[in-house]
């Protein structure tokens, strides 16, 4: 199975948060693979620079490196998706995250109930 991992959802697999459940044991399939989307590197670096999370953005590409996480760029065929989007969730990370999951397709892997809505290609934990 191919998954994109939420921002959050990244986060917490990086420092082992239990609240990831069925979602960690997904991850550790290594018949799965596991993807970051670029928009979360993003995200993450607008978050950082807003003081909002304490870490150094390279300490955190280095550990999804090490994770064996693939990265997802935003290419134009998910912008396209995202257009067209219903206005369920008001957050233009999520709603990237969203496009990319439709259009790749892959299965995303959230915490956040207003992207369930979205499709049944979430995972929601």
């Amino acid at each position: 199975m191919r998954l994109l991992l939420d921002t959050h959802i990244l986060l917490w697999a990086l420092v082992g948060d239990p609240r990831l459940g069925k979602a960690g044991a997904l991850m550790l399939d290594p018949a799965n693979t596991i993807m970051v989307s670029t928009a979360s590197y993003l995200e993450l670096a607008i978050k950082i620079s807003q003081g909002k999370i304490d870490v150094a953005f390279p300490q955190i590409r280095a550990a999804v490196e090490e994770s064996g996480f693939k990265e997802l760029p935003v290419l134009g065929s998910h912008a396209e998706i995202l257009a067209g989007l219903p206005w369920r969730h008001k957050d233009p990370f999520d709603r990237i995250l969203v496009a990319q999951a439709l259009a790749e397709p892959l299965r995303l892997v959230t915490a956040d109930v207003q992207i369930a809505g979205y499709s049944d290609m979430v995972i929601l934990i």
